[in-house]
């Protein structure tokens, strides 16, 4: 019998979904938004800092970007190596993929270089995870590791169907619940949701929704320990998009605006109609231009000997060169 992580796909989580989907609407359809190179820089340094500082990093925003730009900052020295590891973690994001195990390795040797004796190897021994002075979580047996995270990277490589959003929650949960390294679990299980989400839609390359689930900090850890008690991760699914919704809904809203260029257009319609389409699908794609800039673009596509077409006037197919 296939694996498959304890989760529910809700009529609430559907709407935080569609929500999310909705929002990306706008991105793609009407601007092609393209965030400026300094909003980057911010909201990769926010999201490194706020998922460090759910753990207890105590480096304040500026100390960060300090870090970020190569500059020397005064601070705890561990902390600073934290800092710089997550940078470099997130810059090299877009060469792993969230469904091969060996990256999720790589990724967590390059998290905690420096920081721990054992960094991109799975634990050898117990953890249970304290809150307070009690034991809230205690970890399955190390000796499970292989087959639990065997198991879950193939239900991930194997989840065509399960949408990216619900996908990229469970998978941030189960690294949370299975806790496979000997430390920073919690900043990989959110590295780890970020991957997904950037294989999803390149816009989230640059959503801090690590900055969203810092400041409901106390709810993020109220749900993970509720969904083990229950043995049932779907209120943390829910919980994680609605906080996406929020990252996203905010990045969105100080990112400028302005109209899409025809070779954008055609460049995105490129990745996202595939080879075969019409008139009235590209201009579906795009809420900013009438039917008659549609027509030009294509017109200019055939120009440039990027597209071809057969068929005439509303029945007219377009395609793609290679």
């Amino acid at each position: 019998m296939e694996y498959s992580p304890p989760f529910r796909i809700t009529p609430r989580g559907l709407r935080l979904a569609a929500e999310v989907e909705r929002l990306l609407g706008q991105v793609d359809l009407s601007t092609l938004v393209r965030q400026e190179p300094m909003l980057r820089r911010q909201n990769r340094v926010r999201s490194v800092k706020d998922s460090l500082a759910i753990e207890g990093n105590s480096l304040s925003l500026d100390q960060a970007t300090a870090v970020f730009d190569k500059r020397r900052v005064v601070g705890p020295k561990n902390e600073i190596i934290e800092i710089q590891n997550a940078i470099a973690a997130y810059a090299a994001a877009s060469r792993w993929r969230s469904t091969r195990e060996k990256d999720f390795k790589s990724a967590h040797a390059l998290m905690m270089a420096n920081l721990v004796a054992s960094a991109g190897k799975y634990r050898a021994g117990a953890i249970g995870i304290m809150k307070g002075d009690r034991v809230s979580h205690v970890a399955p047996p190390a000796k499970q590791l292989p087959t639990l995270m065997a198991n879950l990277f193939r239900f991930a490589a194997k989840s065509r169907d399960v949408q990216p959003l619900f996908l990229a929650a469970v998978m941030h949960y189960e690294i949370e619940f299975i806790h496979p390294f000997e430390d920073g679990n919690g900043r990989m299980g959110r590295l780890w949701q970020h991957l997904v989400l950037r294989e999803y839609h390149p816009f989230f390359e640059t959503v801090p929704f690590e900055s969203v689930i810092k400041a409901k900090q106390k709810q993020y850890y109220k749900v993970l320990e509720t969904c083990d008690r229950k043995g049932d991760a779907t209120e943390f699914v829910e919980f994680t998009i609605e906080t996406t919704a929020i990252a996203l809904k905010e990045t969105m809203f100080v990112t400028p605006h302005r109209r899409s260029t025809v070779s954008e257009r055609l460049s995105y319609a490129r990745t996202v109609l595939g080879k075969n389409f019409s008139r009235k699908e590209y201009n579906l794609l795009f809420a900013d231009i009438s039917l008659p800039t549609a027509s030009r673009d294509l017109a200019e596509g055939i120009r440039q000997k990027l597209l071809t077409s057969k068929g005439e006037k509303n029945q007219t197919r377009y395609r793609f060169k290679n």
